[in-house]
Order: C-alpha cells, then structure tokens, then sequence
C-alpha cells in the first residue's frame, strides 16, 4: 500500500495505516525528520493513549498503556549491536502480543519476529510525506 498525506492530516494517515497493518511489530523506516515519531504519536492516540509521546532515543523504549495493552516505542538509533537489545529483553517485548513501533530498526534485524510490517516514510515537501507499507 503506497499514499500521499499532509502533516496536516497526520491523525487521518494513522487511521488508513492502523487498518492495513497485519501484525503488532512495525518497523518505521525514514531519514532523520521525516515524520517518524509523529506518525508513531498519531497511532498510539488512535489505539488510546492520551500521554504525551516522546522519542525514546536515549532510554531506548518508551512503553504507552493503551485500551488493550500497551505500546512499547523502541529507537535503536543509539544502541552499539544486538546484544544491547538482548539485554534490554527486545525477545519478551516482542512476544509480549503488546504493540511494537520500531525506529532505526537495523541494528536488530536479527532479532525481528516472522511476522512484522515495515513503513517507510519518503518526504515529499516540507508538508508532504509519502507513506509505503509492506507486511510480512
């Protein structure tokens, strides 16, 4: 699935997203300002977190209690290799049947379930994105 949104429209972007994902675990893909973390805050309001969503680049995980759970935000922009992600129990979060929104996801790969979803996010303009989803 491929669309086009404002930044202006980011809660409606969220919502066509939310409804086309297969799995819980969703890597975010995108350059630096590309609208990453919004996204992420767009959907965990949808799934019904009214707290203020921040980027967990220095702890690393942010967890959300939502409606049905809770959202764990990781950001692995920060993190030297896997073994960082092992022992912050990435394998029980994962498992946990919990939500998983993923930023700089490359430094565990390896340690990605079967089943997730992967969001790109291209910038268009300074108010344009282009959002490209892929389940697997």
């Amino acid at each position: 699935m491929k669309f086009k949104y404002e930044l202006s429209e980011i809660e409606n972007a969220a919502k066509i997203l939310n409804e086309s994902l297969n799995s819980k675990v969703i890597i975010f893909n995108g350059d630096m300002g590309s609208g990453k973390t919004t996204l992420i805050s767009s959907l965990v309001s949808l799934l019904g977190c009214e707290s203020n969503v921040t980027s967990p680049t220095f702890s690393i995980v942010n967890e959300y209690e939502i409606n049905s759970g809770y959202v764990y935000h990781f950001d692995f922009y920060r993190i030297k290799n896997y073994s960082e992600a092992l022992d912050l129990g990435i394998n029980e979060y994962f498992n946990s049947g919990n939500w998983n929104f993923i930023e700089w996801p490359e430094k565990v790969h390896s340690l990605l379930p079967q089943k997730f979803s992967i969001v790109d996010i291209k910038i268009i303009s300074d108010t344009e994105r282009e959002l490209i989803l892929r389940n697997k």
